[in-house]
């Protein structure tokens, strides 16, 4: 059964509806809690409210508050976020209320599962579904911290680094909620333990297993196949697994050995760069690489229901069918809002097919062609002028198409680009989002995707060792996995796909020079996660600057058919580096508990 459908199913048998009901007393006639121990769809509610706090977008939202993007969205809280009413009582960012929801369900969960009767008669099943829960209560609570983290943590006015409160047993009406923030260390820790515990219970991914290859702690039990695959089969893929808490934990290495973290979380990059070896090394390193990886969302025949899954995701939401991505940000000719308009500054970011950067003498950029000869992944993920898109010209200059059409010009409606550039990446060609004609598509929304923990490994192998070093063993380094996404891309060859004579020469260069490196893995990956709201928190792990002014394209075209191009601003950002590395703790939440610390610079 998919997570979505577990979620709706058992949802709807709660009586439980947030967290003060948990802190209330009960009314005589609701169910109380010794009615979890003896109904298990019950008692596993907690657990699926969990889920249902899981913090991952299914669109683009983020990049607009960064240098890779603006929108046309008057009214979107993150545009006027990055235009200067980011503060601590109004923070489109805060990962607080639904994340502490989140563990304390999961909290109350844990203290529960060990009693209730989940498979009473067969003493196999009922050790198994208390394994399997507890593992994915672990791992969500992981989480659920690593994403208050990112969102919360930083140094308070006394120069430590605090994470938030750390809360490891349900709270209710007689607990003490003005608790202090914990250093984020112990919060890197209390992370790390969980995912240890969450790969202690839960199997590696969840598959089909012959009654020969059943653990033997549940066989000495008495299982059998069909009990076992009940439980950690097939048809429980897209819960928490052993695979899923592995790469959290990753992540929260390479959070904590981040520059804005690293002087006091107590994680190293050496240590960083071994967890997210030990992910790679379940598909093989590098030869579990998926040669389409940057292009899922092209890739039509595993986006049915039926289709197997994808090499390249490691964790997703479930399959959808709608139209919601492609109303949102196909361009107006096509239906669309445009809502997401990408920066200039991104789009220099994409080298020459060559593999060199537009700002190399020796790359052969010409600024009067500026798309000829790019790296593919541009015209993968941007639409630019004078592109085909849906058997559509797309025209974001200042003049009409061939049907004498204005609707993509830059500025010309409400719906129209601000950049220059519309969003390419994510949609589903075969798409209508018109009401009238509506053709509605599959998507896959992906919430770990291997290319990511690729490029974690990457990151911080290079910060720990260089590009080509190799001390553990894994078999590959930080430039290996560096030449093999761009390889994918098709960096180093022509239009047909030979080899240039020079190969990828840029990538040779940084491989000597590892600040070059550092700045070649950090736009690799700017690029192929373009759009996949990571670049906010890349920005702030990195310390790198905040306010980067988001630049676009005019384009004109004068009579005799000749185009010319203008670099323009359009959107000045006003954060403040100084301090907003780190988020704020939520203004309420300060006010409200005198032990809570706020980060320096917010009030």
């Amino acid at each position: 059964m998919k997570t979505k459908n577990i979620i709706l199913y058992l949802t709807a048998l709660l009586t439980l509806s947030s967290c003060q009901d948990m802190f209330a007393p009960a009314d005589e006639n609701n169910r109380q809690e010794d009615a979890m121990y003896e109904e298990s769809k019950y008692a596993a509610g907690l657990l699926m409210y969990g889920y249902s706090r899981l913090p991952y977008a299914t669109s683009t939202q983020t990049d607009v508050a960064t240098d890779d993007a603006v929108t046309n969205n008057t009214n979107s809280s993150f545009l006027n976020m990055a235009t200067g009413t980011w503060a601590a009582d109004n923070d489109p960012m805060s990962q607080w209320n639904s994340c502490k929801d989140g563990i304390q369900y999961v909290n109350k969960f844990l203290t529960i599962v060990d009693k209730v009767k989940w498979a009473p008669s067969a003493a196999s099943k009922q050790q198994m579904f208390i394994d399997r829960q507890k593992g994915e209560a672990y791992g969500l609570r992981a989480l659920f911290y690593y994403y208050l983290l990112q969102a919360h943590g930083g140094y308070a006015d006394d120069d430590q680094l605090y994470g938030v409160p750390l809360l490891t047993e349900p709270e209710d009406g007689s607990s003490d909620f003005n608790q202090p923030r914990a250093l984020f260390s112990d919060c890197v820790k209390q992370c790390f333990a969980d995912c240890d515990s969450a790969m202690k219970y839960l199997p590696t991914d969840y598959v089909d297993l012959s009654v020969d290859e059943i653990p033997a702690k549940y066989k000495e039990l008495g299982a059998e196949s069909t009990g076992y695959n009940l439980v950690f089969g097939s048809r429980s893929k897209g819960l928490m697994s052993g695979k899923i808490a592995e790469a959290i934990k990753a992540q929260v290495a390479l959070l904590a050995a981040s520059p804005a973290f690293r002087d006091q979380s107590g994680v190293t990059s050496a240590e960083a760069a071994v967890l997210c070896a030990n992910v790679l090394k379940r598909i093989d390193g590098l030869n579990g690489f998926d040669k389409d990886g940057s292009i899922w969302y092209k890739n039509h025949s595993k986006l049915d229901p039926s289709a197997s899954e994808m090499p390249e995701i490691l964790w997703r939401a479930d399959r959808s069918k709608d139209a919601n991505q492609e109303r949102e940000n196909f361009p107006p000719t096509l239906y669309g809002n445009g809502r997401v308009n990408p920066s200039q500054n991104l789009v220099d970011a994409f080298p020459m097919r060559s593999g060199r950067p537009i700002t190399d003498p020796k790359s052969g950029y010409d600024p009067k062609n500026p798309y000829a000869n790019r790296d593919p992944r541009l015209s993968d993920d941007i639409l630019y002028n004078g592109v085909t898109f849906r058997n559509t010209l797309i025209i974001t200059g200042t003049y009409p198409n061939d049907k004498d059409e204005s609707l993509d010009n830059i500025n010309y409606g409400n719906t129209s680009t601000r950049t220059g550039y519309y969003m390419k990446k994510l949609l589903n060609e075969k798409v209508s989002p018109l009401q009238s004609s509506l053709v509605e598509q599959y998507h896959i929304y992906p919430r770990i995707r291997y290319t990511e923990m690729f490029l974690a490994y990457a990151e911080a192998a290079n910060d720990a060792w260089g590009p080509k070093a190799d001390p553990t063993g894994v078999g590959f380094t930080a430039y290996d996995v560096i030449k093999a996404i761009r390889q994918r891309a098709g960096l180093g060859k022509d239009e047909i796909g030979f080899d240039l004579p020079e190969g990828d020469a840029y990538l040779e260069e940084c491989a000597a020079d590892q600040a070059k490196m550092t700045e070649l893995i950090r736009n690799e990956r700017r690029i192929e996660l373009c759009f996949e709201n990571k670049r906010f928190w890349d920005l702030r792990r990195w310390k790198m600057p905040l306010n980067e002014t988001v630049k676009g394209i005019m384009i004109d075209r004068n009579d005799e058919g000749e185009l010319s191009y203008k670099v323009i601003d359009v959107e000045e950002r006003k954060y403040d580096s100084s301090y907003q590395w780190y988020g704020p703790i939520p203004k309420s939440e300060v006010l409200k508990w005198s032990n809570l610390k706020q980060n320096k610079g917010w009030r």
